[in-house]
């Protein structure tokens, strides 16, 4: 039995999941979507980077839990990838979905375009928070009206700390068991850091056509990839 830790992206919680949850319980395993701090039911609880490892690494140590399979979607790849390195044999794979990845004393945001200095200045003009996206930043994504309605409706303003502060990797990640999973709709490449983990032997790459949140658009077709993931 395998036990499936389920971390959605920036501004999401736990509630993200819900209908891929039915198709992974069905299949006799047990499920755990977490929501990160200062997120959905957890808002108002301060948070860094670092905060969101703790958070993994706490609720599987907390529950004892053996053979995860740790699904970090967007940017809980981030934190993560890094949980994944400090839970040790507990770990049976780690599963980045259409995300990024962390780089040991590197925020989140500096992967992007300009370094991050855009996302720095809205933090601060937003006190702190990323905040929520309109309808119109999910469209061209294979969702429909009522799927993004959903998504802008139960989002949250994402603590930017989380944005901007340095991972911390205590291993590499390319010595972990991993799948990397691209939503292919509108961006098609996986990127450069990603395509080379993809060269190292442990990492695979699966494809969804489909755009960034796969859990909405797809959810079966997500189930079936986790599943293949964990040999279920």
């Amino acid at each position: 039995m395998t036990n499936f830790v389920l971390i959605a992206g920036a501004r999401l919680g736990s509630w993200a999941w819900d209908d891929v949850v039915p198709h992974l319980r069905a299949a006799g395993h047990d499920i755990h979507p977490l929501t990160l701090s200062g997120l959905a039911e957890k808002q108002g609880v301060p948070a860094g980077q670092q905060t969101h490892v703790q958070d993994i690494v706490d609720e599987i140590e907390r529950q004892d839990l053996r053979d995860v399979v740790l699904v970090g979607h967007s940017y809980a790849g981030v934190p993560g990838g890094q949980a994944a390195v400090r839970i040790g044999d507990r770990l049976s794979h780690v599963v980045f979905l259409d995300s990024g990845l962390p780089a040991d004393g590197e925020p989140f945001v500096s992967a992007w375009p300009d370094g991050g200095v855009e996302m720095r200045e809205l933090i601060a003009d937003n006190g702190g928070f990323w905040p929520v996206a309109p309808a119109a930043h999910f469209e061209g994504h294979g969702l429909t009206d009522d799927q993004i309605a959903r998504i802008v409706a139960g989002s949250t303003p994402h603590p930017g700390a989380t944005l901007t502060e340095p991972a911390v990797l205590e291993g590499p990640l390319g010595d972990l068991p991993a799948t990397y999973v691209k939503c292919t709709l509108g961006d098609p490449e996986p990127s450069d850091d990603v395509a080379e983990l993809l060269t190292g032997g442990r990492w695979q790459l699966v494809e969804m056509d489909t755009g960034h949140w796969p859990m909405f658009s797809q959810p079966l077709e997500l189930a079936r990839i986790l599943l293949d993931v964990a040999g279920a």
